[in-house]
């Protein structure tokens, strides 16, 4: 697996997001975010039925070495939280582009997915930051 699947977008604080069909997405860390992070201790996330707002945190990952604020990537609601993270944060760890999503968010404009980064972009994005 290529450490930046193509078919995700992706925002320059190293969230990715997957559209899961009609309005929903799934958003977790790219592996870069969870290199930089380490091995995950607890990850605390909104809630079920709450209201994010585009580029404002939702939730925290803590690692063994730092506390990282999560960034809603869209606007919308959240509803489901990844339950396998509450027992097991490694997830994100192992696999982030898979089992280690964080939370699914039922997008409030579609249109807003337009404005992330494509994988190519976000190797523009951490080649310039690095």
């Amino acid at each position: 697996m290529t450490d930046y699947p193509d078919h995700l977008k992706y925002t320059k604080d190293h969230e990715w997001v997957e559209r899961t069909g009609g309005k929903r997405v799934r958003v977790g860390v790219t592996d870069f975010a969870q290199k930089q992070l380490g091995d995950l201790v607890f990850v605390d996330v909104t809630t079920v039925g709450r209201d994010v707002e585009a580029g404002e945190p939702f939730g925290t990952l803590e690692s063994v070495k730092s506390v990282s604020e999560l960034y809603a990537p869209v606007s919308g609601r959240v509803v489901t939280v990844n339950p396998e993270l509450e027992g097991d944060p490694e997830y994100i760890n192992n696999d982030p582009y898979g089992d280690g999503w964080i939370v699914e968010i039922d997008v409030a404009d579609t249109g807003a997915l337009d404005g992330l980064l494509d994988a190519a972009q976000y190797q523009k994005h951490l080649a310039d930051e690095g």
